[in-house]
């Protein structure tokens, strides 16, 4: 089977584990501070915490914001579920803003309608996350001036994106948005196992975050309530949670970004090519913004249906069949049975139900040979052989 996504470690990220497991410290040492700097200098933010999970970075992004009971938290539907989630954990309520049809981010326009009309009812939201699908970055220039108007704060969920820019500045610097979310997933282009980031240019919200990664203690004086008692003293200002990275982690994070690069500009050959070799065929190909240079975790496709005999459903099956590892990123969130208890239902968000019936997300992963995408063209032309 030819997976979607692949991890890429070399003898170096090996080399550098072990290093680790041979030190003294297996968590909470040198290298986590380490990776944190690799990242504040690619990226040109003020600060980087890392974490266990971008799921983690995403809930201590919105206590640092203040979201709480009373709030909204808006996202895109398409998208993983932790982009709302994160709400919930804080309290707040979540709704969805419509994804636009070319780039199936979220939509400006319907993002500025959809405030237009909360201003009237007075239930503007606290924090919105746009979400960079497949590493496409949003139009973050139009969100971040929408939230200067409306007063919303904004948290980019970057998961995809680590590698990509906009205008020509790399996602992550936080020009155009309050704090951004990395992953590091096994899948993600840049690898930790577990593990992601956030990182912002505010000192107050580097503090907070700080805080509610590490159970909310502080071994800082002037965070603390009276005077230390001695070298060992420590206290809780805040509750917090144990979201930390361990050095494992953070050591193959410090070997994955000196190669992050020759990882996206390697997407971006395999997204070419399948540019060219799916010319032809009844598909959607991906849309990109001139104005972003995408880090392409994914390439998605989406099938033109009435040109095609097959169902979606069918069309998904037979290239598993074939040993294509097709999958489809996301169901949209509004449609998970936990949000539709909350009275979401289907009709709520257009765009992103027809993106869902006919996306498909390809294989894309630095390690792969053209002879690997070479098969999955030749599966795919096969199963859209039969076209209306």
């Amino acid at each position: 089977m030819i997976p979607y996504g692949k991890q890429d470690i070399s003898q170096a990220d090996i080399d550098a584990v072990v290093d680790v497991l041979k030190s003294d410290y297996l968590t909470q040492g040198p290298k986590g501070p380490l990776f944190e700097e690799s990242l504040i200098k690619y990226t040109g933010a003020q600060h980087a915490l890392v974490v266990n999970s971008a799921t983690s970075a995403l809930h201590i992004a919105c206590l640092a914001l203040g979201l709480g009971k009373g709030d909204w938290l808006w996202t895109s539907p398409i998208t993983f579920v932790a982009s709302a989630n994160c709400g919930l954990y804080c309290g707040a309520s979540v709704d969805f803003v419509d994804i636009d049809k070319n780039t199936y981010n979220m939509s400006v326009a319907a993002l500025k309608a959809k405030l237009e009309k909360a201003k009237v009812q007075g239930n503007l939201p606290k924090v919105v996350v746009p979400v960079h699908l497949c590493g496409q970055p949003c139009d973050m220039k139009a969100i971040h001036e929408l939230s200067r108007e409306y007063g919303f704060s904004i948290i980019e969920d970057a998961s995809h994106a680590i590698g990509g820019k906009f205008f020509e500045e790399p996602v992550g610097n936080c020009r155009y948005s309050d704090i951004t979310v990395f992953s590091f997933h096994p899948v993600k282009i840049v690898t930790t196992a577990e593990g992601g980031a956030a990182l912002t240019n505010s000192d107050e919200l580097a503090d907070k975050m700080a805080l509610y990664r590490s159970h909310g203690v502080t071994r800082s004086p002037e965070l603390m309530t009276e005077e230390p008692h001695g070298v060992w003293y420590y206290q809780q200002v805040e509750l917090g949670f144990n979201y930390r990275m361990t050095e494992l982690q953070a050591a193959l994070g410090v070997s994955q970004m000196q190669r992050l690069d020759s990882f996206v500009a390697r997407r971006h050959q395999l997204s070419k090519r399948y540019d060219t070799l799916l010319a032809g065929l009844p598909l959607l190909l991906p849309h990109q913004l001139e104005k972003s240079y995408s880090g392409l975790h994914l390439y998605v496709i989406r099938l033109k249906l009435d040109q095609i005999e097959l169902p979606h459903k069918e069309v998904f099956s037979r290239l598993r069949g074939r040993g294509i590892g097709v999958n489809l990123h996301y169901i949209p969130v509004h449609t998970q049975p936990y949000y539709k208890n909350m009275g979401f239902q289907y009709g709520d968000y257009p765009e992103a139900e027809k993106y869902y019936a006919e996306a498909i997300s390809l294989p894309m992963f630095h390690l792969m040979s053209e002879a690997q995408q070479g098969e999955v063209v030749a599966a795919l032309t096969d199963v859209l052989g039969g076209i209306k």
